[in-house]
């Protein structure tokens, strides 16, 4: 074990990287728990993020020992809604990793769907990935169906490619049409790469629109398709090796 402000070479990798890469927390995460005293390397405390991890160093979570990375996997899942997208909640709520079936490793998501939202959500056991997948830069489409109440005015939704900005914040640009309405309520096609907080629903109310059913269907070049509700799938490590963006090439999806 080193200390080193720099990038990681031959000295090794930077803890929280190496925590991520073995599917105990995100890159951010992990951090955290450097600031809580819950790491341990040889049997010493570690709290600063700039330590480095090197082949034959012994790293401990919480008493656990830490094992090397396993290959990079990546699952579909569908998220019923009612569950959280967190690790644990304070109140008590369900959560997704409560829910997920027996036999998974441990697990992180890349990026999040809000309690009352449903559909694909990616997960892996390699928090560096999740940390990359659900950054803008990496510029993957998600898309969603969503069902609102309210009168649809065709030509605001179009204006959402321009980007727009609500109560002060500012969303790039979101693909959004009307699949279909009935009344007052109505199905829409919305497209978007930044995927803030609540950010559909933040949106479509600030258009007067209430959105009743969130539903994620894509997120890149991985679809919902027919998985069940509450269902996981594997994707082909082939598969995933294919879909990764690469350096200097623009991910699927992005122009």
């Amino acid at each position: 074990m080193s200390e080193q402000v720099g990038e990681a070479g031959p000295r090794g990798e930077r803890i929280a990287k190496f925590l991520a890469r073995a599917g105990i927390a995100s890159r951010r995460d992990a951090e955290r728990m450097l600031a809580e005293g819950r790491v341990r390397c040889n049997n010493q405390a570690v709290t600063h993020p700039a330590t480095f991890v090197t082949a034959g160093d012994i790293v401990q979570v919480d008493g656990t020992v830490v094992r090397d990375a396993e290959r990079t996997r990546l699952w579909r899942y569908h998220k019923p809604e009612g569950l959280l997208t967190t690790h644990r909640d304070p109140q008590g709520r369900p959560t997704v990793f409560e829910k997920l079936p027996a036999g998974l490793p441990r697990v992180v998501s890349i990026g999040r769907l809000d309690l009352n939202s449903e559909g694909l959500l990616l997960l892996t056991n390699d928090g560096a990935l999740a940390r990359q997948l659900e950054r803008p830069e990496t510029g993957w489409l998600r898309r969603y169906r969503v069902r609102v109440h309210g009168m649809v005015d065709a030509a605001a939704l179009a204006a959402l490619a321009r980007g727009v900005s609500v109560e002060g914040v500012r969303y790039g640009p979101i693909e959004a049409a009307l699949d279909s309405a009935k009344g007052s309520n109505a199905w829409l096609s919305v497209g978007l790469r930044e995927g803030r907080n609540r950010e559909v629903r933040r949106v479509m109310q600030h258009l007067g629109l209430q959105v009743t059913r969130l539903i994620r269907i894509a997120y890149g070049p991985f679809q919902l398709g027919v998985l069940a509700r509450g269902e996981v799938d594997e994707v082909l490590a082939k598969v995933l090796r294919e879909q990764l963006p690469k350096p200097g090439r623009a991910a699927p999806g992005k122009p």
